[in-house]
């Protein structure tokens, strides 16, 4: 790239008109708030795709997204957060460890059916967190989830997270939190990283999804991990994820959310909370 495209692209000025529009972009793709005081943030993390896309003003990116389907995903990418850790929130794992597992493990050991959803995966740290939690430190009394129709579906919108996630191998400092023995059962070390046992991250599928898009699966899940994603969103954009979270949980199903959202509209009607930020589907 020449030095003259570099200075040109570093410099673009992101007006407030060009940033509403890709404001206004970011909504209706992916139900993400953008207020002007992110102006600065959106200059920053799209200007790169000026420099890639070689062009110098914002105004001409904002024509390109607007018929490059392609494109305007790389952007809403990279007007993502993926802020995770392994074991983030670590009160949704003792839950689910002592309060849904037993139960869990009984339906796989008769051979039933146990689906559970991390809806907003990112790198992966979420889902694995999850499986590890479920499979427990016993690697033989795992069999029943091993061996069982277990399946741990890992979503999200970003292509490029998805695909760190299904490395499934981390830096060993970002594997700290992680309980000891869960750590020395399902995690490898590789030299100066971290890997999730292969039978571990089999259990865990992962797809990109726009969660207000459509959801091609089909059936019930018995837990969802849907956490700190609804932060980004409205109030009526909350209620409709969260409504059609709920109608995804069989009746006695769990939702786990983030620490600082709480359900609002019919999917409060149709749950009660039985922790901090869990809440359980009323049966039937």
């Amino acid at each position: 790239m020449t030095a003259p495209m570099l200075v040109a692209y570093e410099r673009a000025e992101l007006r407030p008109d060009t940033f509403a529009t890709i404001s206004e972009m970011a909504y209706r793709e992916a139900g993400i708030l953008l207020p002007p005081t992110k102006r600065e943030l959106v200059r920053s993390r799209l200007a790169r795709r000026l420099r890639d896309r070689r062009l110098s003003r914002f105004e001409d990116y904002v024509r390109l997204i607007a018929t490059d389907q392609d494109e305007r995903a790389i952007a809403i990418d990279a007007l993502t957060t993926n802020h995770t850790g392994f074991f983030r929130e670590a009160h949704h794992f003792d839950h689910f460890a002592d309060g849904v597992r037993d139960g869990l493990l009984r339906r796989a050991d008769a051979g039933q059916r146990v689906r559970l959803w991390s809806s907003a995966c990112s790198s992966g740290e979420e889902p694995y967190s999850l499986a590890m939690t479920l499979l427990g430190p016993d690697r033989r009394a795992a069999a029943a989830f091993l061996d069982g129709d277990v399946r741990i579906l890992a979503t999200d919108l970003s292509t490029t997270v998805i695909a760190r996630a299904k490395a499934a191998t981390y830096p060993v400092n970002g594997v700290a939190a992680v309980p000891r023995p869960l750590a020395s059962v399902w995690l490898k070390d590789v030299g100066d990283e971290a890997r999730v046992d292969k039978a571990c991250a089999a259990l865990v599928h992962f797809r990109m999804l726009n969660l207000l898009g459509d959801w091609p699966m089909t059936g019930q899940f018995d837990a969802i991990f849907c956490r700190n994603v609804m932060i980004y969103f409205d109030d009526p954009t909350k209620a409709k994820l969260q409504r059609r979270l709920v109608e995804r949980l069989i009746p006695g199903g769990h939702l786990y959310i983030g620490h600082s959202e709480r359900l609002i509209g019919p999917a409060a009607e149709q749950c009660r909370p039985i922790g901090n930020t869990i809440y359980r589907k009323n049966p039937v």
